[in-house]
């Protein structure tokens, strides 16, 4: 006996986005250079999501909370979404990716956003159990929220890198310019 299978439903976010899900034939995808994605799931709930955000950077001081203030709700969308859908928050865990510096400046806005993400997601008690940032390259990244499969492919201009990610030795993925994690 086959069992039939159903297609994969690919959903492609951009900046200011957030999507969840609960259909494990759902793939999230979106394209990244200094804006960061998390990648948020509940392994036991089956529940999972992905959010796009840049923070602006060069800004002063009081600019500056407003911008957090922004990305602060556009994480918390993520995470009432998440809840809303079954997740429980003290199983939910995350991955980030992006936040590169594409463009050469005083101010790393790729930097600011990862540091951004980090500070919330320990603020929150969210674990980060891994992803990809930094570097000079953007991103494409393809999230499969239930089972919390990530793949990340380096991008210059309209190629593809064909160079593995420089990560801990057992994390280095053997097909050059991809990287997933489970």
């Amino acid at each position: 006996m086959t069992l039939a299978t159903s297609p994969e439903t690919r959903v492609h976010i951009i900046q200011g986005e957030y999507f969840v899900t609960s259909d494990r034939n759902v793939m999230v995808t979106t394209l990244l250079g200094s804006c960061v994605a998390a990648c948020i799931r509940d392994p036991l709930a089956g529940v999972g999501g992905m959010n796009h955000f840049l923070l602006p950077g060069d800004l002063n001081r009081s600019r500056n909370d407003e911008a957090e203030r922004m990305g602060v709700h556009l994480m918390e969308l993520l995470v009432n979404g998440l809840l809303k859908a079954g997740a429980r928050r003290d199983r939910l865990e995350a991955k980030l990716f992006g936040g590169a510096q594409t463009v050469r400046s005083h101010s790393d806005i790729g930097k600011n956003n990862v540091d951004f993400a980090q500070r919330f997601l320990k603020a929150e008690g969210i674990p980060f159990i891994g992803g990809s940032t930094g570097g000079p390259q953007g991103r494409r990244i393809q999230y499969w929220p239930v089972s919390g499969r990530a793949r990340q492919i380096l991008l210059t201009g309209s190629t593809e890198i064909e160079q593995p990610i420089k990560l801990p030795a057992a994390s280095i993925a053997a097909n050059a310019g991809e990287l997933e994690l489970f």
